[in-house]
């Protein structure tokens, strides 16, 4: 079973430390969340795992081995992928055009077709195909985007804010889309700072407060935690 950790992670900006000592585990086949207001340090983080940045301490593990220096590129071809909160869609080109773009590196044509299709059916995206980017829905926009991320084939997903910008309905139909993903083996860490959203679709989560994780467990442990409840519904992240 692969796994993937982060451990003890730091990262300081103007000597404030945006991430500190924040440590993270998961196997594949597990969908587990980070949560917490923002500018609690889940971008950071998240960059930090996938490779765009570098932790001042600490380490990120895949298995036993060490990548905690690996750039972004090294890191993706060993399974790990990011999806940025920004759209990242390509938005001149069709909906199976973007996902080609990712296919068509790692397989010869006709291997990318029909994998095109089967991603096109998995995502419910066939009747959008021949639709350009930029006349996209927030929720199609995202769909494609997620599409063309898990084409690589993937060990762990890493989505920063999957849901943000996409209506109730999409939502949900995202959230029945990464629960097939999680089934079928992959492995999917998703931020958000609605924990909402994340404790509906994650098993586990870990909440981030000024960079820290202040508690980790099940979706039913969270919701009775002191700490998260004064978090969410105190009105604010300050441990000091």
């Amino acid at each position: 079973m692969k796994t993937l950790a982060a451990k003890n992670l730091e990262k300081i900006y103007s000597r404030r430390k945006v991430v500190d000592g924040v440590s993270i585990y998961m196997e594949k086949g597990e969908l587990v969340g980070l949560a917490g207001p923002n500018g609690a340090g889940k971008t950071t983080t998240f960059y930090i795992i996938s490779g765009f940045i570098y932790p001042d301490k600490g380490s990120v593990l895949l298995d036993d081995e060490d990548i905690t220096n690996l750039p972004v590129h090294l890191r993706a071809r060993k399974g790990i992928v990011y999806l940025p909160q920004e759209p990242s869609i390509f938005r001149r080109l069709t909906v199976e055009e973007n996902i080609l773009s990712a296919l068509e590196l790692y397989n010869p044509k006709k291997v990318a077709m029909e994998k095109l299709e089967v991603l096109l059916n998995t995502f419910h995206l066939s009747h959008l195909r021949k639709k350009k980017g930029g006349n996209l829905s927030g929720g199609e926009r995202r769909r494609t985007e997620v599409a063309r991320a898990f084409s690589v084939e993937p060990h762990f997903m890493l989505l920063d804010e999957p849901f943000t910008g996409i209506d109730p309905l999409m939502t949900s139909e995202l959230m029945e889309l990464l629960k097939t993903l999680k089934s079928k083996g992959d492995g999917i860490l998703i931020s958000d700072h609605n924990i909402k959203e994340v404790l509906k679709i994650c098993e586990r989560v870990y909440i981030l407060c000024e960079g820290k994780v202040i508690f980790h467990g099940r979706p039913d442990e969270v919701v009775k935690n002191e700490k998260v409840r004064e978090l969410y519904l105190g009105g604010g992240c300050k441990l000091r």
